[in-house]
């Protein structure tokens, strides 16, 4: 399945000739290399984005790990125009925008129907405000999966994270952590492995195909899959490139970001359970078997993230973005939170 979907990425593009011109360059930024599926459909997507867009592009694609880029990084190496397209981890610039992590604020969208609700009813907003701080633009948002905690200790409720270090990559994950009484530890991807294999931290939390393509198996034992999130990323181009292109162009770069977008939401949908029993060494998995004891999530504890999103993540967001942005709470909740039933005092 992982095959079709990385070749889909390339065939749902249908070819086109390319217009007789010079190369276009196109310095694109992929995702982690360790994230190896959704690496395989990057690659699709741009060796098949001449024929689709009809433009002659000469495409300069990296992982951002290969060139030594931090994730956090993203949307200032966009603003000053260091790369024309990006792969973003939402979650790890908020830093730079608490805005940004409105999208996929954890607890709030915990499947991936959910989730859908909250992207479809927070992208304008929020491609106004990247346009407006980093000169950026959208062209795709899609999420990982349902965001789960790997660890390398038995956990079987929430209860047992308490006092245990765990991974954490945004800020209101930092605050549901902290609220179930576990240390918040804040990793980049790539950093989770070497953290787990040396007790730097005892869980990580992140996607499964996350956690599969990623070899967690080999330094963690127990997976405790309480979903908290869905793991928002975005690829965004910024303003100076897109400004480049004439109006047929750049909708027809809609078009083929379109394409990319459904794919990775399509192979959200299904990589999860596929990841998951790969990691458990299920007879269903037909790649490499790990051996992680999955645990069942007792009903009470999905009752406490719900808790936990109106006493801490909620607060906690509205107190960190407004204090950038006046307006931000309010937006959100015409937005995200009218689409998913909540809402900031």
């Amino acid at each position: 399945m992982f095959r079709r979907l990385a070749l889909a990425a390339g065939l749902l593009l249908t070819a086109a000739p390319a217009l007789a011109q010079a190369p276009v360059p196109l310095r694109a930024v992929g995702h982690f290399s360790q994230n190896t599926k959704q690496i395989e459909i990057e690659k699709a997507f741009y060796a098949a984005l001449p024929g689709q867009t009809g433009i002659n592009f000469q495409v300069s694609f990296n992982p951002m790990d290969q060139i030594g880029l931090q994730a956090a990084d993203a949307l200032r190496h966009l603003r000053t125009g260091a790369f024309d397209v990006m792969a973003v981890l939402i979650g790890q610039v908020a830093r730079d925008e608490p805005f940004f992590d409105g999208l996929d604020l954890i607890g709030v969208s915990t499947n991936v129907d959910d989730l859908r609700k909250a992207v479809d009813a927070g992208r304008e907003a929020f491609d106004k405000r990247l346009q407006e701080r980093f000169n950026a633009k959208v062209m795709a948002l899609w999420p990982f999966g349902p965001q789960y905690f790997f660890c390398n200790a038995p956990v079987r409720s929430v209860s047992d994270l308490k006092g245990m270090k765990v991974r954490s990559y945004t800020p209101s994950m930092t605050a549901l952590v902290q609220h179930l009484g576990a240390i918040p530890v804040t990793l980049q991807f790539s950093e989770v492995y070497p953290a787990l294999q040396r007790g730097l931290v005892t869980c990580g939390v992140t996607s499964a195909v996350s956690a599969y393509a990623g070899n967690w198996g080999e330094v963690t034992t127990h997976t405790f899959p309480l979903s908290v999130a869905g793991g928002v990323q975005g690829h965004f181009m910024s303003m100076t490139a897109w400004r480049r292109f004439t109006p047929e162009q750049q909708a027809a770069l809609v078009k083929a970001f379109q394409g990319l977008e459904k794919t990775m939401w399509d192979f959200a949908a299904v990589s999860d359970q596929q990841s998951l029993d790969c990691l458990a060494g299920k007879p269903a998995c037909e790649g490499r078997k790990f051996t992680s004891v999955i645990s069942a999530v007792p009903p009470e504890d999905d009752a406490k993230v719900r808790e936990a999103v109106s006493s801490v993540v909620l607060p906690t967001f509205r107190d960190s973005c407004n204090r950038i942005w006046a307006e931000c709470s309010a937006v959100w909740n015409r937005t995200v939170g009218a689409a998913r039933g909540y809402t900031i005092q």
